[in-house]
């Protein structure tokens, strides 16, 4: 069993983005470049909150460059590659260091963990089969910021943001959806704007909530 995990792990790590980042040597810590706009939040929100920005409020705030990021992917649905496409793209444009660990069924508590092994300096989860697992790991790693896009835990810690949209928030088996489930919805246009203000979110420290975009 060890060593079917560690072949999956070995299958699913690629490396992608922009220059030769060496993730094995220190960095300087990530800053948010820019502010957020009028409408992002009206108010502080309360942990496991859900809110609604106002429409490009995020569009100010991105991350210095060489913010490194692990893009966590399962599934090859459409809806999922519409996600990771959302990802690869704003890194490029962003100067975003990008690895990405693809997980197998069977294997996604260990994806996770080897995940958070390279230690970035955020975890993007792509893929609503992701949701039970990270539910499970990610309370005993309170010391790495996740974001889930496209998806959302029911009951997430601090360090555990969610990015999505109507039609967009799985919260696990037999839980469902808090707007229902469309497929339909995974539009290019939903996730980058999905990602962009979960990640704007991240950087200006408000986790541990929901921030959904129209």
């Amino acid at each position: 069993m060890r060593g079917r995990l560690l072949a999956v792990a070995a299958a699913g790590l690629l490396v992608a983005g922009c220059g030769a980042d060496d993730w094995s040597r220190p960095h300087p810590a990530p800053s948010a470049i820019g502010v957020l706009g009028p409408g992002f939040v009206t108010a502080s929100p309360t942990p496991e909150a859900t809110v609604t920005p106002a429409p490009g409020s995020w569009d100010g705030v991105r991350p210095s460059p060489g913010y490194r990021v692990v893009l966590l992917t399962a599934g090859d649905d459409p809806e999922t590659k519409t996600l990771v496409s959302a990802v690869t793209e704003w890194a490029g444009q962003e100067q975003v260091s990008l690895k990405t660990v693809s997980a197998a069924p069977g294997g996604y508590p260990a994806s996770i963990r080897q995940a958070i092994d390279l230690h970035p300096d955020l975890v993007v989860s792509a893929g609503k089969d992701l949701v039970d697992a990270l539910a499970l790991v990610t309370a005993s790693h309170l010391d790495q910021q996740f974001l889930v896009l496209g998806a959302e835990l029911a009951e997430p810690t601090a360090n555990v943001t969610a990015a999505n949209w109507a039609g967009a928030s799985y919260r696990g088996e037999g839980l469902g959806t808090s707007t229902g489930y469309d497929p339909a919805s995974f539009t290019p246009q939903h996730a980058a704007a999905a990602l962009r203000a979960g990640v704007a979110s991240v950087l200006t420290g408000l986790t541990g909530i929901v921030v959904r975009v129209g």
